[in-house]
């Protein structure tokens, strides 16, 4: 069985977690508390970064490369389109989400409430919480903007783009930042993907001393 190194609300973890499960390959969760430099999992990616995926003798890390690994070696279901052009907007929008959001967003919001708790580096620093709940603002209406345009992100299939909004959206809802009254579009978008069996483990995700609100795995919200 694979082994996932990870920790619960890492986005680029959740990516890697929806991917396998989506893929229906069987995978044991092992959280890492990586900030604390363990050798042994240095030893395992010396960037000192999850997820790590470890499968068969291979371990890899990078949860892009791991996502691309994945859909190369086991290309059922698709989480990439057939066709350049559409392989290349899934690819862009996956690094909007990985780059341009985790930067503007997730780490202004996640980080600063959780991580910095988790692991003891003081108190959130108010100016990014409020720089991080301006800018999802503007996060939301381009998804609801895309939505308006394609069935799914990316097209008119789930892909990769998918879950890496979804990865990111859901570890922010864990903690009650995102207001899903801006956009009905991007509400139902997330209740349908949220709805799938991949983001089962996602949904019971319990991080002591964090508890999830009521409507976190709550598949009507």
């Amino acid at each position: 069985m694979a082994r996932l190194f990870h920790a619960p609300l890492s986005p680029f973890c959740r990516k890697v977690r929806l991917s396998l499960a989506e893929k229906k390959i069987e995978c044991e969760l092992v959280e890492e508390r990586y900030w604390e430099k363990d050798a042994d999992f240095l030893r395992r990616n010396p960037a000192g970064k999850v997820p790590v995926l470890r499968m068969g003798e291979r371990t890899m890390s990078e949860s892009a490369a791991i996502c691309e690994y994945l859909e190369e070696a086991y290309p059922e279901p698709a989480l990439l389109p057939k066709g350049a052009d559409k392989r290349y907007e899934v690819r862009r929008l996956v690094s909007w989400f990985d780059d341009k959001f985790h930067a503007e967003v997730t780490s202004n919001l996640l980080y600063e409430r959780v991580n910095r708790k988790l692991h003891g580096t003081g108190y959130p620093i108010s100016s990014n919480v409020k720089d991080g709940a301006k800018a999802i603002k503007y996060h939301l209406d381009y998804m609801n903007w895309l939505l308006e345009h394609r069935r799914w992100l990316a097209g008119d299939t789930m892909s990769l783009a998918d879950f890496a909004a979804a990865a990111h959206l859901s570890s922010l809802d864990y903690i009650s930042d995102v207001d899903w009254n801006r956009s009905q579009s991007v509400k139902d978008w997330y209740a349908t993907i949220k709805s799938r069996p991949a983001f089962r483990s996602i949904l019971a995700d319990h991080v002591p001393g964090f508890p999830p609100p009521p409507h976190y795995a709550d598949l009507d919200f």
